[in-house]
């Protein structure tokens, strides 16, 4: 049986051998039905099909527990009386097609039926007593017919056309599986099998594997040249205890550049991989590896999960904003917008929503899940800085000016941006920016958009805001601006030379641009009447000329068509007239006379 077992080891594709068979032919010389032998005869019986097999005294005193007809062109199994003493019986490469006339060596504990034609197991239900049986390299789609064999101990069924691990769960004392070369598309329905020790996988076309880490004894797993592509395929493995020796090589999963340091990382029992011994400096450079390979994920996750808490928050935001401007609530997901935290803390992050993701919330750190309670989807406003930019999404994010700010953020704040918020809440905070935010620019640009967006507010930024407050939110230069606009605004115009005049219009136009260029409603509405008039009037304009032409353009058309008629008409008339020459001369004259 240590032969047996050790045959199985490492690759394992070929089947088990029998003891010698040098030894085991000593005392039998022929075994074949056309073969004659001194101590082994196959003779006719009255069933024509099956052959009775006859051994010498000799051989049965020699070799009384064994027998071995390998190679001897059987098609069936002959019927072996009086042996029912034997342990071991060799039925190797011959061209047997169904397993036969052996239930009555209920003794046998090795049964090798290697290379042959068979195509079902049966036969074997008396064979209570079994341990090895083989039946490697032979045409079986199923596993079955193995309940009676509850003390098999090896069982070899590579080389079969095998596509589902089943009916196996029963042999509780199996130590040994081979199912190599078989057509076996995922491994599972392990469940059961309490002593095995060593499977082979080999060559078979799996892409996944389940139930291994349910096998409490399992040592060697033999997977080379599969479909496995990804750890979480066999992510089973990862819980096994007992695997020591295992293989992958032949896999896409062995391709890749992440698969050595992965399959250490996560069983770190291992003793072999690939057939190649597992160094303690492997293990070592592999835990190094994947720590830094979990600490990239985990911040990966975090801030995918930051992420989608700002996309519903935003939606949120958007949201009441509508409903504030008397909107119909249909909000699409929010437009991929810029976010990066990378200089605030998520837990600066006030008033966000989060997103649920139960079963990975399990995996973050503390500080981010304590950042993560009590936010609900009812949240409205969110505060983010990315980069340069400080984002306030609604009205409850103006709060967030008071807050103490670092000095190394406040510093890097150069630009700030206010969505879903009502301006007359955005001109309340404006004095804070400068103060808590010193580096923040007003650029050209943004003097030209806030012209266009906020152009119809000039009354309310020019005359309801107090002076004070106007000049506490312009630059040093602007401020004497607009003083010096203060103070020539009641002088009469013909008291102002021309040269201060020029200086008051180019003052005023600066003044008027720092404080957005704000023109009032009833201006803009006569504006817009006086707009609504000229259009009008153009509209008449436009439709008086296209009559016009139209008519023109008619006339043309008719005098075309009359044209030729008149032509002859006039051609008719001129002749008439001359025709008489004396009466056209006398006619001639009288017109003349007549017109003098």
């Amino acid at each position: 049986m240590k032969t047996t077992m050790s045959s199985l080891s490492a690759f394992g594709d070929s089947s088990i051998q029998t003891p010698s068979k040098s030894r085991i032919r000593q005392g039998c010389h022929s075994a074949g039905p056309n073969v004659s032998g001194d101590h082994i005869h196959l003779a006719s019986s009255s069933m024509p099909s099956f052959p009775i097999l006859q051994r010498s005294s000799e051989e049965k005193i020699l070799y009384s527990d064994r027998l071995t007809l390998e190679r001897q062109k059987l098609t069936v199994c002959p019927i072996i009386d009086g042996e029912e003493h034997l342990r071991l019986l060799n039925f190797q490469h011959n061209f047997i097609t169904r397993i036969q006339n052996i239930s009555n060596l209920q003794r046998l504990i090795f049964l090798d039926l290697y290379d042959n034609q068979i195509e079902e197991i049966s036969g074997l239900s008396t064979l209570r007593s079994l341990r090895v049986l083989l039946l490697g390299k032979n045409r079986i789609k199923k596993i079955s017919n193995l309940e009676n064999l509850k003390s098999l101990d090896v069982l070899d069924l590579h080389g079969n056309q095998i596509t589902k691990i089943e009916n196996v769960s029963h042999l509780c004392d199996l130590r040994v599986l081979n199912l190599a070369r078989n057509l076996l598309s995922h491994v599972d329905n392990l469940n059961g099998l309490d002593s095995l020790t060593e499977l082979n996988l080999r060559h078979n076309q799996i892409t996944f594997v389940r139930d291994v880490d349910n096998l409490p004894c399992l040592q060697r797993l033999f997977l080379s040249f599969n479909n496995i592509s990804t750890f979480e395929s066999v992510c089973c493995l990862a819980d096994s205890s007992s695997l020591s020796d295992i293989t992958f090589d032949g896999n896409p999963i062995a391709q890749e550049s992440w698969y050595k340091h992965t399959i250490l990382q996560n069983m770190m029992q291992l003793r072999q991989l690939d057939m190649k011994r597992v160094t303690e400096e492997e293990r070592r450079m592999a835990s190094v590896v994947a720590k830094k390979e979990e600490e990239k994920k985990r911040e990966s996750y975090k801030q995918s999960l930051l992420k989608e808490k700002k996309r519903l928050t935003i939606n949120n935001v958007a949201r009441k904003w509508d409903l504030q401007q008397h909107r119909i609530p249909n909000i699409a997901p929010n437009q991929d917008r810029k976010v990066s935290d990378s200089s605030q803390d998520p837990s600066q992050l006030h008033g966000s929503t989060v997103s649920a993701f139960p079963e990975e919330t399990g995996s973050l750190d503390s500080g981010l899940t304590n950042a993560l309670q009590g936010l609900s989807v009812t949240d409205t406003h969110l505060v983010e800085v990315d980069g340069d930019t400080l984002s306030l999404y609604g009205s409850g994010a103006l709060e967030s000016l008071d807050r103490n700010w670092s000095v190394q953020t406040a510093g890097m704040v150069t630009t700030v941006s206010f969505t879903f918020i009502e301006f007359d809440e955005i001109v309340q905070v404006l004095p804070k920016l400068k103060i808590k935010f010193p580096n923040s620019l007003v650029t050209q640009n943004d003097m030209i958009m806030a012209e266009r967006l906020f152009g119809i507010l000039a009354h309310v930024a020019s005359s309801e805001l107090p002076q004070y407050r106007m000049i506490s939110i312009l630059g040093d230069a602007r401020k004497k601006q607009f003083r010096y606009l203060l103070e020539t605004k009641g002088k009469k115009p013909g008291l102002v030379n021309e040269e201060n005049s020029d200086s008051k219009r180019l003052v005023g136009e600066n003044t008027n641009r720092a404080m957005l260029n704000y023109t009032t409603r009833d201006f803009y509405n006569e504006r817009l009447e006086e707009i609504k008039e000229k259009k009008k009037f153009c509209k008449m304009y436009m439709e008086d000329l296209v009559k016009e032409a139209t008519e023109i353009n008619m006339k043309n058309e008719a005098l075309q068509k009359l044209w030729p008629q008149m032509f002859i008409e006039l051609v008719r008339d001129a002749v008439i007239e001359i025709r008489n020459k004396n009466s056209y001369m006398k006619l001639c004259l009288q017109q003349i006379t007549d017109q003098k």
